[in-house]
């Protein structure tokens, strides 16, 4: 073949490319309006579990042990590659270990125990936890302050998993329920290594999304009436510094000493807040500073919120709330170096990957735990009973209905 016979082949192969590629795209156009592509149908690996947790934050993190503990063969999915979730992205401290005993005027009670406090041991061992640092101001929110250094609670829970025999899939994204007659009979997960199915007897759901029961086919909202947020750790802060200068301000509305560093009886949570032009500046970008830290030199939790336009659960509107958000938190530590004694050397040394939210899907139920439930301590039974279409809330009969402050 010449060059000229060359060039006249390739000229009929491109005609004829571009033919196709105008069928084709004649055809998607008497479809759908909005393009499609369909995935060709393929078998999936299979895994069998006897329990099934979604989402490696605290409460699954505790499913998950709850379950192992008690020899079920269990799976942990998780999309990051690491356990805690909140408690480690907000980067504050774990709450509600004792009751309200002060605020109240009641016996002291620790109300959380078993698991979760057998984690904190574990924390206190390896020096990675205040403790549950009394309250002396601001005990009317949480009677205790457990602040956690967030790499050791990562490190701590994922080794108390390993332990226990739990699969931990992580760095595994949830994709799919499979729903046979109503019920959950399995999940579709996916991650680097390919996608699967894996069966279980029980699912746990975890998510902070409500992502399983969602794709269970489940009811749900998504109200998004909670603003967003992201908090930032500032390291080379002269911690005693700042505090002092922030009691002859006025003092702190909130303040717990514990454990810090190895020492007892330092401060390890206060109320950041100063007047003037840091709080001015601070409003604009949605920043609130309840510090809470287990070292010196280092502030674990700068918050800056935000109510994002949109949904929390549209990847889109997620973006541009992620951008928005990151540039609040670049202007708190600059905010924190220009104002507070202390922090002019001040650097961000821990983010969170994404965006905390307070609530994402609300999953319908068939009983919403009221206030008055909570107040009154009340007890549910095993079965609900119903009144009118309206569900009720049984009381334990060992137990009686009372008023009095919890």
């Amino acid at each position: 073949m010449n060059r000229r016979d060359f060039h006249k082949t390739c000229l009929m192969f491109g005609a004829g490319a571009l033919t196709g590629t105008a069928t084709h795209a004649g055809e998607q156009a008497s479809g759908p309006s909005i393009e499609t592509h369909r995935e060709p149908a393929r078998n999936l690996p299979v895994r069998n579990f006897d329990v099934v947790v979604a989402g490696g934050g605290t409460a699954g993190v505790v499913a998950a042990l709850a379950a192992a503990r008690q020899g079920a063969k269990t799976m942990l999915i998780e999309r990051k590659g690491y356990t805690g979730g909140t408690v480690t992205e907000g980067g504050t401290a774990l709450h509600s270990f004792f009751n309200l005993w002060q605020a109240f005027g009641v016996k002291k009670r620790q109300v959380v125990q078993g698991i979760p406090q057998t984690i904190v041991d574990r924390l206190m061992a390896v020096g990675g936890c205040s403790g549950h640092a009394e309250m002396l101001k601001g005990y009317e929110y949480d009677s205790v302050c457990t602040a956690v250094d967030v790499e050791l609670y990562r490190l701590v829970t994922m080794e108390m998993l390993d332990e226990a025999g739990v699969f931990m899939a992580l760095n595994t994204l949830l994709t799919d329920a499979i729903v046979e007659r109503d019920r959950v009979r399995g999940v579709i997960a996916e991650s680097r290594s390919g996608r699967e199915a894996i069966y279980a007897k029980a699912f746990v759901d975890c998510t902070a999304y409500g992502d399983l029961a969602a794709f269970a086919g489940a009811k749900s909202s998504v109200p998004n009436d909670y603003a967003s947020c992201n908090s930032i750790g500032l390291a080379n802060v002269d911690l005693d510094r700042y505090f002092e200068y922030l009691k002859a301000s006025g003092g702190s509305n909130q303040v717990a000493y514990g454990l810090r560093s190895g020492q007892p009886g330092k401060v390890v949570r206060f109320n950041g807040g100063l007047g003037g032009d840091f709080a001015k500046e601070a409003r604009e970008i949605g920043m609130s500073s309840m510090i809470t830290t287990v070292h010196d030199n280092y502030i674990m939790f700068v918050k800056c919120s935000y109510k994002v336009p949109g949904s929390v659960i549209d990847r889109d509107d997620m973006a541009r709330a992620e951008l928005e958000v990151r540039k609040r938190m670049a202007k708190a530590a600059e905010l924190f170096r220009k104002y507070v004694p202390g922090c002019e050397k001040a650097f961000v040394a821990r983010t969170s990957p994404s965006l905390c939210i307070r609530r994402g899907r609300l999953i319908a139920c068939d009983y919403d735990i009221t206030h008055e439930d909570v107040i009154e301590g009340r007890h549910l039974r095993r079965f609900v009973q119903h009144d009118q279409n309206r569900p009720v809330v049984g009381q334990d009969p060992t137990r009686p209905r009372t008023r009095s402050r919890p």
